[in-house]
């Protein structure tokens, strides 16, 4: 029976934190690590709703630049759109199962082109946290 490859989800940070008034905007990049250190949780007991085991990048940029990356997340500066940056990861990922978390309607659209998935804020940032 053949291995099941892994699911890449990409989290897109600024959109996911942007989804809880929590004052993230104090600081981006504390809201990053905070969401970062959230879906490290998830690396091995998984997500509900997305079957499988899952490979997790978070994708960062402006100013919550510098997260760095733990074990079950791995953090992916983008050079520039962040946006732009998770449409090319989900273009790179058409051979494997891809799951894209984010509200953005625009960017659901392009992902959805590439192949991908996706899922909004709450399945990785549940009202546990309101």
């Amino acid at each position: 029976m053949a291995h099941q490859p892994l699911t890449l989800l990409i989290v897109d940070s600024a959109n996911v934190v942007g989804s809880v008034p929590d004052g993230w905007w104090r600081d981006r990049r504390g809201a990053s690590e905070r969401l970062r250190d959230r879906l490290a949780g998830h690396a091995d007991a998984g997500i509900p709703g997305i079957p499988g085991e899952l490979e997790i990048v978070l994708v960062v940029e402006g100013a919550a630049r510098g997260v760095e990356s733990v074990p079950g997340v791995r953090v992916s500066e983008a050079p520039g759109s962040g946006d732009d940056h998770i449409v090319q990861l989900a273009a790179e990922a058409r051979d494997r199962p891809c799951v894209v978390v984010t509200a953005d309607r625009g960017l659901r659209q392009r992902v959805t082109q590439m192949g991908a998935q996706t899922v909004g804020p709450r399945t990785v940032y549940g009202s546990e946290s309101e």
